[in-house]
């Protein structure tokens, strides 16, 4: 691990009971102050939450404080930070038919001054992430939502909120959460790209950036690595949530690596040394994961502690994946670094391009040429077991 490296993890995350939609919680609660301690334990650098994860939707402004100052307090003697904090549209029965895009019109106004409050909060907590996951924001059926008009609803919401931002002068980006399915039959957004697409339409684009998850893009069948890359290549890469899945099902949120694992490997030789072999994300590598149901609290904190470590290990052998000289040298067969290079010529028109005589024969591609990608992947598999 290098110095630099931050882990974060969401307060729903370690604090999950193991209640499912097929049985009770198998955990009883602990306090914020053992959570902290325990998390400062392992290795974290911060933690991440929803508002409801700090004061019950049914708080009064008292209760409220008492648990925000109580946090306050709680980071302050560990030394955690929060960088990041999101809002519930999800959980209570008002958001059943979305947040930002409910068809009633006063849930919608309501949602709108939830986030504000916490928008506030983020800021008072020195959050400089607000991360928005639109769960609820989708429909069962086509007939109930006219998806064009909820899209212009929803853009409405993140306009409104910032200008809100702005106006105060915090120092906060918005950072959406793409996901295809689950809890509704179909989400708004459902993936990286629905996403970066949507950004482009808002009046504040530069302010609002991504908060791709690995399972969510893997649910869809996607490839993690991939989504990240263009995330990156758009400047929208403004947080992360890694965890493990395996293949198109059900939302997992495993340990992260616990899932593809290969493509865990890639995602991480990517964040690390995806610019010129240098890091390409500084920002926190966050974990949203749920400790399995069958375990008790010595089995949370040991969940903990396996998504830092399984990081660690596959920086460990990307790291030496990248310094590999068979790897360079299969890399430069495979004409790897000349997708950096320009196809066109400098100030080369499309005319000219056309016009130009080539000696250039494409069928010496024809058994011939290979590209020797299999093997430079063999190798990649290779470093990712330790068998090098």
């Amino acid at each position: 691990m290098s110095a630099k490296t931050k882990f974060t993890f969401g307060l729903w995350t370690v604090g999950w009971l193991g209640a499912d939609p097929f049985g009770s919680a198998t955990r009883a609660p602990i306090e914020i102050e053992e959570t902290l301690e325990n998390l400062k334990a392992v290795g974290a650098y911060g933690i991440t939450a929803h508002d409801d994860d700090i004061f019950s939707f049914e708080s009064t402004e008292a209760q409220r404080r008492t648990a925000i100052d109580q946090l306050k307090a709680g980071l302050s003697n560990t030394g955690l930070k929060m960088p990041m904090l999101t809002t519930n549209l999800f959980s209570h029965p008002v958001f059943k038919d979305g947040a930002f895009t409910n068809n009633d019109r006063e849930v919608r106004r309501f949602a709108i001054r939830k986030v504000i409050k916490n928008i506030d909060l983020a800021n008072e907590m020195g959050a400089t992430t607000f991360v928005m996951w639109g769960g609820r924001e989708g429909a069962e059926y086509d007939s109930s939502k006219n998806i064009m008009d909820a899209l212009a609803r929803y853009r409405e919401a993140l306009n409104v909120l910032s200008e809100y931002v702005l106006a105060q002068g915090y120092d906060i980006k918005f950072a959406l959460e793409p996901k295809p399915n689950e809890p509704r039959g179909d989400i708004l957004l459902p993936t990286i790209g629905h996403a970066l697409g949507f950004i482009e339409t808002l009046d504040h684009p530069e302010i609002v950036g991504l908060n791709p998850e690995t399972g969510h893009e893997q649910m869809a069948g996607l490839n993690f690595t991939a989504g990240i890359a263009q995330a990156i290549d758009a400047g929208k890469l403004f947080h992360i949530d890694l965890n493990g899945q395996k293949g198109i099902k059900y939302d997992q949120d495993l340990v992260f690596g616990h899932g593809d694992l290969a493509n865990a490997f890639s995602l991480v030789h990517l964040l690390e040394f995806g610019k010129n072999g240098n890091s390409a994300y500084d920002g926190p590598r966050h974990f949203d994961y749920k400790p399995s149901r069958t375990e008790d609290w010595t089995g949370v904190w040991e969940s903990a502690k396996a998504n830092i470590r399984m990081y660690n290990l596959l920086e460990q052998r990307a790291e030496k994946f990248e310094n590999d000289p068979e790897v360079k040298a299969l890399r430069q067969r495979a004409k790897v670094d000349q997708v950096s290079v320009s196809t066109l010529s400098a100030g080369e028109t499309a005319s000219e391009l056309a016009k130009e005589s080539s000696n250039f024969d494409p069928d010496s591609y024809f058994n011939n040429k290979g590209a020797g990608f299999v093997q430079l992947n063999q190798i990649a598999l290779e470093h990712l077991m330790g068998a090098r």
